[in-house]
């Protein structure tokens, strides 16, 4: 979603909030912009689309000023117009923002009857015009700016300047995350650590309702309430050093590629080196006497989820309920005393799973979050943090982070196990030398690559693509039409198997594209049953399945792609690693822009 970043320093801020934005981009965004105080005054420079054009309008057009703020935008409110790109501004004040403001339009309406000119579509222009009214009456920045927001309905992340102010940057956060950053003389404000990495490691987070007046002296933030409160200083884990692609045509493809070793190290992390057994943070809570588990996520994090009550329930034999994150609270679901709740998110700043977390909370539920990044909201308001080891992930469509998820939640789910002594010691023993290989296969898979690449050549010219799968192969179905769709454009559903005859096989005619996710496990009979109905109807059939699978099926496929054959706990964390590759080259040669696919954003921090 939009990112923030704010400068009060030593030299010209104008190359910091550049680079800073460039860190941002990761987060999906349609226009950008920067303003800094010059001579005492309000400068802005914004353009539309990506921050090469901001550089151009910066070339011919430089700012001033040693403070500054800037803005990557994903369009809400108003098209993504220059006119409509952050900061927004009056001659008194100008805006970043983050997060959207559900009560703008009553708000504009006031304040366009008093007199105020809007010059945008945004709703945060009215941010920038209350501000404006309260300095007018009188009242210096930070109460003119914390008597604004008592006027604020919704979610926000802000960073605002002020006229005749060259030392004060005010910040504010209510459900979107924002973090301050300490140097030497010099104080910054981002959106999260890996804006501020290469300008300091020394890293606070602000917390609800708080605001943050940062000068060159330091940060004087106050709660809520209004009271002066303080904030733990840490030393953040991201690097300095920018994240690049190295070889690679994309950070999608890179990160694809990356995954043996990250899944590996998230392996590690779980794993006693000694006894072989699962190592978990410290528990809060007995595993072995959860009466239930609720689990919530959104989008590719939901369908980790999927596969984790499969896991769970059949392995573990502990009843498990999930949910969509932005259904979930809706339902006002009752909760059982002592059950657990489970949030997955690679940010850990997820707008909608936040919201289902605080929602368990108050209904006393144990708390735990699957996460990729230690140092987030999520993170800090659960009991436990089960980390993944991914790394920074830039491309917008999950794919490292996908499968680290799931090599955490088989960990997870054979700790459960032995807790609830639902496992035999040698089943124990299986499926943890099953978890161990999953690097190395994971690597195998990637073989496959070439012949990938010949298929998304047919692929590519598809109006409909079906996938389909029984198991934990329906979550990778739903996973690999979500991948396909995100970056190709092309239209791309997954099914359950077994649905196929309540509708959707309707949609399947002479040429149609049918994935089919299909390891030879205990259901493989009945998913080839489905795949022998659409190979009647005319499907192009891509079958992926291990030797087995393709000894018995093989021939009535079109195309087949022949993966490792491992046990059915860990193939789901394989058969996502073709998908994903397939949905990639797709793409490239339908020519999308593949790391920031149209409309859509790494981090959703608004609902």
């Amino acid at each position: 979603m939009c990112g923030i970043i704010g400068v009060i320093g030593n030299g010209p801020a104008a190359p910091l909030l550049v680079d800073g934005l460039k860190r941002l981009e990761y987060r999906g965004y349609d226009s950008a912009g920067i303003a800094t105080i010059a001579n005492g005054k309000i400068a802005r420079r914004r353009s539309e689309g990506k921050i090469a054009r901001l550089e151009a309008v910066l070339e011919n057009e430089p700012l001033e000023g040693n403070v500054g703020i800037g803005h990557t935008r994903w369009a809400t409110h108003g098209a993504p117009t220059t006119v409509n790109a952050h900061p927004h501004a009056t001659d008194r004040v100008a805006i970043v923002h983050n997060g959207i403001i559900e009560n703008f339009q009553r708000l504009r309406d006031e304040l366009t009857a008093a007199g105020c000119r809007f010059e945008t579509d945004t709703d945060t222009e009215v941010v920038a015009h209350l501000i404006t009214r309260n300095l007018e009456d009188g009242m210096p920045p930070r109460e003119a700016t914390a008597a604004a927001l008592e006027r604020l309905e919704g979610a926000f992340a802000l960073g605002i300047l002020f006229t005749g102010e060259d030392g004060l940057i005010i910040g504010a956060r209510r459900g979107s995350p924002l973090a301050i950053g300490y140097g030497d003389g010099e104080m910054f404000l981002g959106s999260d650590a890996l804006a501020l990495a290469p300008l300091t490691r020394r890293i606070a987070y602000l917390e609800e309702g708080d605001l943050v007046a940062l000068t060159r002296d330091g940060a004087v933030v106050h709660d809520a309430a209004g009271r002066v409160a303080m904030r733990e200083i840490h030393l953040t884990e991201q690097s300095g050093a920018a994240v690049g692609k190295g070889n690679y045509g994309h950070f999608m493809l890179k990160e694809i590629y990356e995954q043996p070793t990250v899944i590996g190290d998230t392996l590690s992390s779980f794993y006693h080196p000694v006894s072989g057994d699962v190592r978990l943070p410290e528990l809060p809570f007995d595993l072995g006497r959860l009466p239930k588990i609720t689990i919530a996520a959104c989008g590719t994090a939901y369908y980790a989820g999927l596969i984790a009550r499969y896991w769970l329930e059949k392995i573990a034999r502990v009843p498990v309920d999930i949910d969509i994150a932005s259904e979930f609270r809706y339902r006002d679901a009752p909760m059982p005393e002592g059950g657990l709740a489970l949030f997955i998110s690679q940010s850990g700043e997820t707008a909608d799973t936040l919201a289902a977390l605080r929602f368990c909370r108050k209904q006393g539920q144990h708390i735990a979050s699957l996460l990729n990044v230690a140092e987030s909201t999520m993170a800090r308001e659960s009991d436990i943090v089960l980390r993944t080891l991914a790394g920074p992930e830039i491309g917008v469509c999950s794919t490292k982070a996908f499968t680290t998820q799931l090599v955490a939640l088989a960990c997870f789910t054979l700790a459960c196990a032995r807790a609830r002594d639902a496992i035999s010691h040698d089943e124990e023993a299986r499926l943890s030398a099953a978890r161990a290989e999953v690097p190395s296969r994971a690597a195998e898979v990637l073989n496959h690559d070439e012949r990938l690449q010949e298929l998304a050549r047919e692929i590519a010219r598809a109006e409909t693509v079906i996938y389909i799968g029984r198991g934990t192969g329906f979550a990778i179905a739903l996973e690999g039409a979500l991948k396909l769709k995100e970056i190709s454009y092309i239209h791309a559903e997954g099914f359950a198997a077994g649905e196929l005859k309540h509708g959707p096989i309707a949609l399947v005619d002479e040429g149609v594209p049918v994935v089919v996710i299909a390891p030879s496990d205990s259901l493989f009979e009945k998913t080839a049953s489905n795949m022998e109905e659409v190979i009647a109807r005319g499907a192009h059939v891509v079958f992926l399945s291990d030797a087995a699978g393709v000894a018995a099926l093989g021939d009535r496929a079109a195309t087949v792609i022949e993966l490792p054959t491992v046990d059915p706990f860990v193939a789901p964390i394989l058969y996502a690693i073709p998908v994903q590759l397939l949905a990639y080259h797709v793409a490239v040669i339908r020519g999308t822009d593949i790391d920031q696919p149209r409309n859509l954003a790494k981090s959703v921090t608004v609902e």
